[in-house]
């Protein structure tokens, strides 16, 4: 999610700029000293992972022992996947135009900032075929049961690429809005923000609003995010007492997948940008990383990681602090390799529970949709799941087969979320060498020898 601050430069002019901060603390739980005294309890004292996994262990007990009449509970699970997709529009609609106005100060750095935000671009496009890619070989979906829902209300192939192209422009953007047309929301979301980033100071204002309608949509989805306990534990429960503790074993298999996409990211993709675009040898750069990647991978937050990763690219990679300070800034908000890979591996994983054939052209939407709304994805708890939500309705998964879906996984995303915050900790690091290599603006002789330390 884009938050962004106001600043103004000697011309005058107002632009929007990432503010690492308010990514950090926008998802974070309210702390004692601004929570209402009446809330102050053990349960909001406890991380929410932690209930979330509370919620799964008693589902799983309760899903044994109780057997199909957990069949009755499961309405609890439906009604927060319902909470989740009432956001899921204005959820995109809103960081996708926020996204665009903190765009701003990228475009005022000329060629620097053109090639940072063409990396990132690159990066996570390349993250999400290769989620892609692994699904599809290691097929972590197959054979997997995950409920009585039937795919049957999944919506037929599209006949061409040019039609699913034609679908994306909406004839009645209000319509597409309410309709939860997501391809369209998107579309329309760039064009939109576009417009806005191009109308100057007149646009301030409106720019304002839509950051303040981050900052609410992120607040939003805090609350409804603090009813997951309840949710997974009806749907483990249901998903326990219909098919039984062999669902529960394959989660293994996926969580393999994951890491094997993020060690191809990293090694692969971020690898590559500094080994064939920067000329630069990978073994300086993997070792003076080690830092950052471990902080993220304890952290879980790319902001939170955002310090650490600035001090060493400029002591132990020898990035400018020019470069450093806007690529790597920048790169919180627009660096999203892990999350892209992440979420098309799910795709691929759903589809495969469900027996959905894809088409060339589905796999490239996917990859379309996937990269444009990880990169504004937000630092939330579980917040590729909602972008899950929304890639699913491209291949046409109703509500009911996201329900599983989003119920199987939640439980173990912590986990999960910890793996893929890495490459999108050393996607930032990867870009920032590369572009200062580019520009002339690394130091070679504390690259290589800082790094050998």
């Amino acid at each position: 999610m884009h938050i962004c601050r106001a600043t103004k430069n000697a011309g005058s002019e107002v632009s929007y700029v990432p503010n690492p901060q308010s990514i950090e603390n926008a998802g974070a739980v309210a702390t004692d000293a601004t929570r209402p005294h009446w809330i102050r309890t053990w349960w909001f004292a406890v991380p929410l992972w932690k209930r979330i996994l509370l919620g799964m262990i008693l589902g799983a007990v309760v899903g044994f022992l109780w057997g199909d009449g957990a069949m009755q509970i499961k309405w609890v699970g439906d009604l927060f996947i319902r909470l989740i997709r009432m956001l899921v529009v204005p959820l995109i609609f809103v960081t996708i135009v926020s996204g665009m106005v903190g765009m701003a100060d990228i475009r005022k750095l000329g060629s620097i900032g053109l090639k940072i935000a063409a990396l990132y671009a690159l990066g996570t496009l390349a993250g999400a075929a290769l989620g892609l890619i692994i699904g599809s070989v290691l097929k972590p979906g197959r054979g997997i049961s995950l409920g009585a829902a039937a795919p049957e209300t999944v919506a037929a192939a599209p006949s061409s690429l040019a039609d699913q192209l034609l679908q994306i422009v909406p004839t009645n953007p209000v319509a597409a809005l309410a309709q939860g047309d997501v391809l369209a929301v998107i579309f329309f979301g760039l064009m939109f923000g576009a417009a806005l980033l191009s109308s100057g100071e007149k646009g301030v204002p409106l720019a304002r609003a839509f950051d303040a309608a981050t900052e609410a949509m992120l607040h939003l989805t805090r609350f409804v995010m603090e009813a997951a306990p309840f949710g997974v534990f009806a749907l483990i429960a249901w998903v326990m007492g219909t098919v039984g503790p062999s669902a529960f074993v394959n989660i293994f298999m996926l969580s393999v997948c994951v890491l094997a996409g993020c060690v191809a990211q990293v090694l692969l993709v971020h690898g590559g940008f500094v080994r064939l675009l920067a000329r630069l040898p990978v073994t300086h750069f993997f070792r003076g990383i080690a830092e950052p990647m471990i902080v993220a991978f304890s952290t879980s937050s790319s902001a939170a990681t955002l310090p650490v990763s600035m001090r060493v690219a400029e002591e132990k990679l020898g990035v400018s602090k020019a470069v450093t300070s806007t690529a790597l800034p920048v790169g919180v908000t627009l660096s999203m390799d892990g999350t892209a890979m992440y979420v098309a591996l799910l795709t691929m994983f759903a589809a495969q529970v469900f027996g959905v054939e894809l088409h060339l052209s589905q796999y490239l939407t996917i990859i379309l949709v996937t990269t444009l709304i990880a990169i504004g994805s937000a630092p939330i708890p579980s917040a590729a799941l909602f972008l899950l939500t929304s890639v699913l309705q491209v291949i046409g998964l109703d509500s009911a087969h996201t329900a599983l879906v989003v119920g199987f996984i939640l439980p173990f995303d912590r986990i999960l979320d910890m793996m893929r915050t890495v490459p999108n900790c050393t996607g930032d690091l990867a870009v920032a060498v590369t572009v200062a290599r580019w520009e002339k603006q690394i130091d070679e002789s504390i690259y290589r020898r800082k790094s050998d330390r």
